[in-house]
Formats: structure tokens, sequence, C-alpha cells
């Protein structure tokens, strides 16, 4: 396939950045490069651009390097929470891969960030938290928290009889506390016993006397 030689006015990752010279199929650069405007022919005339499109390179470089490192800045303070299944013993079924978490980052908080700038030595197979280093740039790396749930809530232990015993035993070891004796009920003294005195007539009734009988004639 023959090539051509062409200079690149734009940043083609894979293939070189504004003022590159390059070589390319015809083909493609006839059919894409060239139509999109994303690079042009190395022709004398165009030699001359190479200085321009060096200065706009610099410029967009510098652009991106600021954006990284504030977009650094931002991505430390956050926790990237994703919910995972898991089985009754707490296990995940499967793992959390780095285009995973680049989802959840557009998701949760509409950070588009390419899955390839997301680094993990092994996807995660366990819950809970975990640090994700991350490299926005040649220039800029941070690191992003990320929290791994389940959406399966594990079950309540079960008491068992002999856990039960083994808790009553630590009891009685350490002693209970001696329960304090019930203080005494005061009672009322006992008063004197009172004869009971019989009821004086009323003053003014006087009490009758009984009738004398009469003398015989």
């Amino acid at each position: 396939m023959p090539k051509t030689e062409v200079i690149l006015t734009h940043n083609i990752v894979g293939l070189g950045a504004e003022s590159d010279q390059v070589k390319v199929a015809a083909g493609y650069a006839r059919n894409y490069l060239f139509p999109q405007g994303f690079a042009i022919p190395l022709t004398g005339a165009n030699k001359r651009r190479i200085e321009a499109l060096k200065q706009r390179r610099a410029q967009r470089e510098a652009d991106e390097l600021n954006h990284m490192n504030d977009l650094s800045r931002s991505l430390a303070k956050l926790i990237a929470v994703l919910t995972v299944k898991t089985g009754d013993d707490g296990k995940m079924f499967g793992s959390v891969t780095s285009g995973a978490i680049a989802d959840q980052l557009k998701t949760q908080f509409d950070v588009a960030l390419d899955k390839k700038k997301i680094h993990l030595e092994h996807p995660i197979r366990t819950l809970g938290e975990h640090e994700v280093e991350l490299r926005l740039h040649a220039d800029v790396v941070t690191k992003l928290k990320v929290r791994v749930e389940s959406s399966t809530p594990l079950p309540a232990p079960v008491e068992t009889p002999q856990t039960a015993g083994q808790r009553d035993d630590r009891t009685e070891k350490r002693g209970r506390r001696p329960e304090r004796a019930a203080a005494p009920v005061a009672t009322a003294p006992e008063q004197p016993e009172q004869h009971e005195k019989k009821p004086r007539a009323a003053k003014g009734e006087k009490a009758e006397k009984p009738a004398r009988a009469k003398k015989s004639e």
C-alpha cells in the first residue's frame, strides 16, 4: 500500500500531534485525514505553517495540564460508591473493573474520564473502601477513593444455645452485683387499748327515779 507524508494539524492519539510530520497510508490520508482537517499534505508551502502549528500545540498542552490539575484536586475529594451483588457470605459476584469505575464517575459526578486513565493492578473483588490510582496526564497522578457496597444486606447472626450459654458463663465469672437489702417498712406505733366509756346523759335530762310503793291502809 503506498504511503504519503503529511503534517498533522490536530492531536491524534496513536499517531501524533500538531506540527508532527508522519507517514500514513495514502487512502487513510485521502479519505479521512484531509477531509476532516486533521492533516495537510507535506509541501513547501505547508511547511511554513509548522511554526504556527507548534505554537498552537504548546497552548493546547498547557491548557490540558491546567485542566488535569484542577480535575485531580476535585477527584481527590470524591468517593465513588459502587453497589454490587453478593452472596449470603458477603462475597462478591464478579469484580469491579476500571470501566465500571469510569461509568460510576459519569453517573454519580458527571465526570467523563477515559477508563485507560484508571489504573488497577487487579480488579477489585472485596467490599469496603479502596484507593485507585488515576493517571490523568504524564505529569498528573492522583488517587480516587472507591467504596464497594453490597446490594444484599447480610443476614442477622442467629444466636445458638451454645453461644447463649457461653455469654451466661462469662457473666457469672465476672460476678453479679449483690442485691441491695430492702429497706424496712416503717410501722405506726401501737396505741394503748382504750376502755369503752359509757355515754353520759345529756344535760337537762334527769334520770327517772323508780316509783315508790304505796303504803297499805
